[in-house]
């Protein structure tokens, strides 16, 4: 009964484990495994926690500073009594302790624009991080459709490939007959070998995708990575009338993120050197403290022996509140060389802000420069696929009937098949394109939760 027991729960989980391997994945759930599980993303992550952990602490700047204090101490020789300040010869020993209490009451104002520059720096980490999970699933959206594409040139090589050893058989058996030279065979032949070894290049460049998308998601088994048939992944391949650049680069504007992390580096940089000017104006501190002691010279007048620790610490206790202020004056002029590196950075903030912008209008520009040309070529290559498949269909009646040689249909089956590459090729790379478009529309967003 055990062993039964153990064949069927063996059953059991190979059942499962072919159930697993046999799992197809669609673009959504590549690009969510990809930001799951991709390496790359933890450098970000870190980022932002470490901004997020500085914008706290500038918080926590505000509140005051307080500090505790005890020593312990055994002077020798000459000394000053540290009960009536006299000069004695005894050696002693000593007990202090301590707490005091600081609070900045003005400091230009730089612990506020530090508070704000930190939070600035913060909400970019933030925005930098989701940019590079758009970045991600852009490269994974490529990758998956890269895979599409190497799979239909297999396909097409093997059609292409079953053409050629139908064509084979037919010239063998023509050639048995009488009715072709053997040198027709090897005509037939050497298309044969062309194909085969199309197909294997096509395969491997198909494997070579395949790693890609894998390395995306790192995915360390490539054999479970098996994705949707084409047409259930398949796009609408409309072409958006009046789509102007100017328009989709406005609403870009809004919502990039790192055009929005610019921006935040930008109002960041500009609280900096507002801090920076901060620090040439005087600073105002209240501060508040508590001391006390026990001191082996502290003797009762009468009996000449050493008040208690209980006693001493009571009577020696004193506090203290008062007020500091800093006027600075001359710091080696190190205050106001950090005001103009602080010029400085914000000009560099500035024409960052210029090339960030001028970047998203190249990418915007392009697409849209794409996606018309993409329309053209599509329609195109419809046409020209069809006109030659029925050229390709015309010259193998006619190589079957003996009327061209393997030459000519060799140049018909060629243009035939690269008219099918071409067409699969535009109809995908529009796809991705529509898809990236749709993204700096507005229109859609690529799944990135």
């Amino acid at each position: 009964m055990k062993h039964y027991l153990i064949f069927i729960l063996s059953l059991s989980l190979l059942a499962l484990q072919s159930l697993q391997a046999q799992k197809k994945w669609n673009l959504d759930e590549c690009i969510a495994y990809a930001l799951e599980h991709n390496l790359q993303l933890n450098d970000f992550d870190l980022t932002e926690d470490s901004n997020k952990e500085t914008y706290r602490q500038s918080v926590r700047e505000l509140l005051p500073t307080v500090n505790g204090a005890t020593n312990y101490n055994i002077n020798y020789g000459r000394s000053v009594d540290p009960d009536d300040n006299s000069f004695i010869n005894t050696d002693f020993f000593s007990n202090n302790y301590s707490i005091g209490a600081s609070v900045d009451l003005f400091r230009g104002f730089q612990k506020m624009n530090a508070i704000k520059a930190s939070k600035f720096l913060y909400l970019a980490a933030q925005e930098d991080l989701v940019q590079q999970k758009y970045l991600l699933a852009f490269r994974v959206m490529s990758a998956y459709y890269d895979i599409h594409f190497f799979q239909g040139m297999v396909t097409n090589s093997k059609e292409q490939l079953g053409i050629s050893e139908a064509n084979y058989a037919l010239v063998e058996k023509q050639v048995e007959l009488g009715l072709k030279a053997g040198a027709d065979l090897y005509e037939a032949e050497s298309l044969l070998l062309t194909d085969q070894l199309t197909l294997t290049q096509n395969e491997n460049a198909l494997e070579t995708a395949v790693l890609v998308l894998s390395r995306e998601m790192n995915l360390t088994d490539t054999a479970d990575l098996e994705l949707t048939p084409y047409l259930e992944t398949a796009q609408k391949l409309d072409t958006v009338q009046n789509l102007d650049k100017e328009d989709v680069f406005e609403t870009a504007m809004g919502f990039v993120p790192m055009i929005q992390a610019q921006k935040h580096r930008l109002a960041a940089a500009k609280k900096s050197l507002a801090q920076a000017r901060g620090s040439l104006s005087p600073t105002l501190a209240l501060n508040a403290g508590w001391q006390t002691g026990y001191f082996e010279t502290r003797t009762d007048s009468e009996t000449g022996e050493v008040l208690p620790f209980k006693n001493q610490f009571k009577d020696n206790a004193n506090s203290y509140v008062g007020a500091s202020l800093n006027i600075p004056i001359s710091n080696r002029w190190s205050r106001r060389s950090q005001v103009k590196q602080q010029k400085i950075a914000l000009e560099r903030a500035k024409n960052q802000m210029d090339v960030q912008e001028q970047e998203l209008y190249n990418i915007v520009q392009k697409l849209v420069q794409d996606h018309r040309s993409f329309s053209d070529q599509l329609a195109q290559s419809y046409k020209q696929m069809e006109s030659q498949e029925l050229a390709f269909t015309i010259a193998q009646k006619r190589y079957e009937k003996g009327l061209i040689n393997a030459l000519e249909l060799t140049q018909a089956k060629n243009l035939f098949a690269n008219a099918q590459n071409e067409n699969l090729q535009v109809r995908l790379r529009k796809i991705v394109n529509q898809s990236t478009l749709d993204f700096y529309r507005g229109v859609s967003e690529l799944n990135i939760n």
